[in-house]
């Protein structure tokens, strides 16, 4: 089986759960390649991506930064088709110019540098596998062109796809995809009835928690406090707005406040745009010596930091302008590794965590409430050990990353037969 990812950033650190998948596949003895807009931070990356020689498999659009450059480039990429495969390259670039808009330029230009990069890798399919819903709208676009073939599409559904790109674009944005596509993939039932609302028709779509976890990289540690120990809490994540960190640090500031005789670390690992505002608040609340933003890992050192903490905390919300999380992976680590999570009522998190059992749910932005819980935890170690079990055994059951990848192929042998 010969399989395309049709991918926006490659490697990206957040995105450990699509790398996951993809050596996964090869792994099974499947030929795979990887198309991307763009590369992402190449400076902190994943050791299978070296492993498994995987830049080497990646094809990137390419198109220059600058539109006048782009444009240039794009002219010159045109007249060179004439000379390079122009049986083939040809046809393709003129439907892609003939069909271009007024107002819609960029869109061309970037269809037009996208369907360059799969030409020179030119593939015939049997699975066509999109990474987010407005990646498949494209890939839609590239196949009807004639500049990339497979015999089933299909697309997997992430939170920006249901909550961020219907305002920008439309709530008809993945109409003729969901038409014309062969099977989509939500991540929780909650999203899936999201997918539902915007157009797509029931029996073409399937619940894959793809957001799954190599457990054999995550060993289970019971979580126990050591004599004269700190408590440490940990947060693993992207420093945006969907992720509720000024909450977390307003909750742990006060649960500090309110018992000095705790000896409390909380680490931040993440980098991103609030990243200012979070530490000038952290500052502003005088807590700068138990509360600490760490900076960016590689997903090695992730690990390593899941296992010198004690209980993990994620205080999703939702975003001023309706952008939701879908179901981080982070918490299915965390409590893969044996960490008690305090979270929130968000999205798909229900589904994701055992309330009361593996972990503690909260209303969005309340800090009191989140507060309680991050109390009660750190005050009562006694029960981390049962809470360590019970998310492991949940792990194992629902996400681990084998028995998810084996439910993947078997959707793509069930498509193809």
């Amino acid at each position: 089986m010969k399989i395309a990812f049709i991918l926006g950033q490659f490697p990206a650190l957040s995105e450990t759960f699509i790398l996951n998948q993809i050596t996964g596949l090869i792994d099974r003895g499947y030929d795979l390649d990887i198309y991307a807009i763009q590369p992402g931070d190449v400076t902190k990356i994943h050791p299978d991506i070296e492993d498994y020689k995987l830049l080497e498999k990646t094809y990137y659009d390419q198109r220059p930064e600058n539109k006048y450059i782009a444009y240039l480039n794009a002219l010159k990429l045109f007249l060179l088709s004439f000379f390079i495969q122009p049986w083939k390259r040809l046809p393709v670039l003129l439907r892609i110019i003939s069909s271009a808009r007024p107002g819609q330029l960029s869109k061309s230009l970037d269809l037009f540098y996208a369907a360059i990069s799969c030409l020179k890798h030119h593939q015939n399919y049997d699975i066509i596998h999109c990474h987010f819903g407005m990646l498949g709208v494209k890939t839609l676009k590239l196949q009807k062109v004639g500049a990339i073939q497979g015999k089933k599409l299909i697309t997997s559904y992430y939170d920006v796809d249901v909550t961020k790109y219907p305002k920008i674009a439309g709530k008809d944005v993945y109409i003729e995809l969901f038409e014309k596509g062969d099977l989509f993939l939500g991540l929780t039932h909650s999203m899936n009835k999201q997918i539902i609302e915007l157009g797509c028709p029931p029996e073409k779509l399937q619940k894959l928690p793809t957001i799954s976890v190599d457990l054999s990289r995550y060993q289970f540690r019971p979580c126990v406090l050591k004599p004269d120990e700190p408590i440490k809490l940990l947060t693993v994540a992207r420093l945006v707005e969907t992720k509720g960190i000024e909450y977390s640090i307003k909750a742990v500031s006060k649960v500090i406040e309110k018992n000095p005789e705790l000896n409390i670390m909380y680490r931040i690992v993440g980098t991103g745009k609030l990243e200012k505002k979070l530490n000038k608040l952290i500052n502003n609340l005088g807590v700068s010596q138990q509360i600490q933003l760490v900076g960016g890992m590689t997903q090695t050192e992730v690990r390593e930091i899941y296992a010198d903490s004690h209980i993990f905390i994620l205080a999703s919300t939702t975003a001023a302008n309706g952008d939701q999380e879908g179901l981080p992976t982070v918490l299915q680590e965390a409590q893969g590794i044996g960490l008690p999570i305090v979270s929130t009522f968000h999205s798909g998190i229900p589904e994701g965590v055992v309330n009361e059992e593996s972990g503690f749910l909260v209303p969005e932005r309340d800090v009191d409430a989140l507060g309680e819980k991050i109390e009660y935890l750190v005050k009562n170690p006694q029960i981390w050990e049962k809470m360590s079990l019970t998310g492991r055994q949940f792990v194992e059951a629902n996400y681990d990353m084998n028995k998810v990848m084996d439910q993947l192929v078997e959707i793509y042998q069930t498509l193809l037969s």
